[in-house]
C-alpha cells in the first residue's frame, strides 16, 4: 500500500523560502522516480519538479525553475523540495508522488494529504 506523508508547509511572505518533505513507502524507494505537483484554489493539478530514482536527473516546470530545488534521500525515503524567493502565485497545495512514466512525468493515481503552501505579498 502506497502512502505518501507531505510537510513542512506554511504561510511565508513573498521572497522567503519553505523547505517540503515527502515520506513516501508503499513502492520500492531507490527504484523510483518522484515527482512534485501543486494544485492552487480553483485550478488543475500541476507538476512542479521531477528527480530519478539516482537524484541524478532533474526536471522542473518553467515556472519555477532557478527558485526550487528537489532532492531525495534514498536511506531515509524521502524526496525534497526546497523553495527560495516564493511567489503569491505559488500559492497551492503541494504533492509529491512516485512517477510511473519518466517523459511525461506521469503521476500514479494515488495521493497523499498534501501540504499547504501559502505565499503573502
Amino acid at each position: 500500500q502506497v502512502q505518501l506523508v507531505e510537510s513542512g508547509g506554511g504561510l511565508v511572505q513573498a521572497g522567503g523560502s519553505l523547505r517540503l518533505s515527502c515520506a513516501a513507502s508503499g513502492r520500492t524507494f531507490s527504484d523510483n522516480a518522484l515527482g512534485w505537483f501543486r494544485q492552487a484554489p480553483g485550478k488543475a493539478r500541476e507538476f512542479v519538479a521531477a528527480i530519478n530514482w539516482r537524484g541524478i536527473r532533474l526536471w522542473y516546470t518553467d515556472s519555477v525553475k532557478g527558485r526550487f530545488t528537489i532532492s531525495r534521500d534514498n536511506t531515509k525515503n524521502t524526496v525534497y523540495l526546497q523553495m527560495n524567493n516564493l511567489l503569491p502565485e505559488d500559492t497551492a497545495v503541494y504533492y509529491c508522488n512516485f512517477l510511473s512514466d519518466w517523459g511525461n512525468k506521469r503521476p500514479y493515481d494515488y495521493w497523499g494529504q498534501g501540504t499547504q503552501v501559502t505565499v503573502s505579498s
